[in-house]
């Protein structure tokens, strides 16, 4: 028999930086507005456990939305956008984020993202601390160097292979193969803009002196980074946490870099700790 999702899709037009961008967003549940980034490459497909999950949107209104140029998220309107090369940069990405969340009329939102979506967190807390009740950062850090490559578009390279096969080793070797193969499969379709995900990722993302500007007594910081994680280990993303006035981190066992595709049963174990830990901060 069929079986239909309480996962409803929307379209969203927004003006950021003087571009406008048709948004794809797809969201269900109720309460605390809680928005979630993909990672870099990739797409909201990566959210559909949280999002189907039954217990969290009881109290959460999960919304999971592709970033411009990202799966159903088309780059630029009426620009030609083709003619220059993509590259993300930390003060266009919090922009589109803060014009989305104000386009949906999301009230105090928690924002939680993983990897370069994990690190845009951190960008938000110390940016805008008083527009998001909390923020989850996964697989973050505060300098990530060393992944924007100039070999990525060489012709002797195929950017979908190498984009999908370099997930593999990242996640742990205990996630169920069914959930791994999506992940890697959900990585072959989105090459194209890793390159430049990554440019913000690894050169215009750089809190290394900055972190002690955000304070999580005001806009609480719950970071996040399983075992397996060797693009950002674990020991990167404590040090950072405890950079962080009232940072928090928690470790993640037998997960890895896509903890959120690649094992949800495990993630939500761990997610439900964060937002447990966010209520009794926020009171509510």
């Amino acid at each position: 028999m069929a079986r239909h999702s309480p996962v409803t899709g929307r379209y969203v037009t927004i003006e950021v930086d003087g571009l406008e961008y048709k948004v794809f967003y797809l969201h269900n549940g109720k309460g605390t507005p809680l928005v979630c980034q993909h990672t870099a490459g990739c797409h909201n497909h990566q959210w559909r456990g949280l999002l189907e999950d039954e217990e969290i949107t009881r109290d959460y209104n999960v919304i999971a939305y592709d970033l411009a140029r990202h799966g159903k998220s088309d780059p630029p309107l009426n620009v030609e956008w083709w003619k220059s090369e993509y590259k993300l940069t930390a003060d266009h990405y919090v922009n589109f984020i803060t014009t989305l969340c104000d386009a949906l009329e999301l009230d105090n939102p928690i924002f939680m993202g993983s990897s370069f979506g994990g690190n845009v967190a951190l960008q938000l807390a110390m940016r805008h601390p008083d527009r998001f009740r909390a923020v989850i950062p996964v697989e973050a850090a505060d300098y990530a160097p060393g992944f924007f490559l100039d070999w990525w578009r060489h012709p002797h390279v195929n950017a979908a292979q190498v984009c999908a096969s370099g997930t593999w080793d990242l996640m742990a070797p205990q996630s169920p193969d069914m959930d791994r193969w999506l992940t890697w499969h959900y990585y072959t379709q989105g090459s194209e803009v890793f390159k430049g995900d990554l440019y913000f990722y690894s050169v215009d993302h750089d809190l290394r002196r900055d972190l002690d500007r955000i304070d999580a007594r005001r806009c609480p910081v719950v970071m996040m980074t399983g075992t397996y994680d060797f693009l950002t280990p674990p020991e990167v993303t404590e040090n950072t946490a405890r950079r962080i006035k009232g940072g928090i981190y928690i470790e993640m066992t037998d997960i890895g870099h896509f903890p959120m595709s690649e094992n949800y049963p495990v993630f939500r174990v761990y997610l439900k700790e964060a937002l447990r830990i966010i209520r009794e901060k926020t009171g509510g």
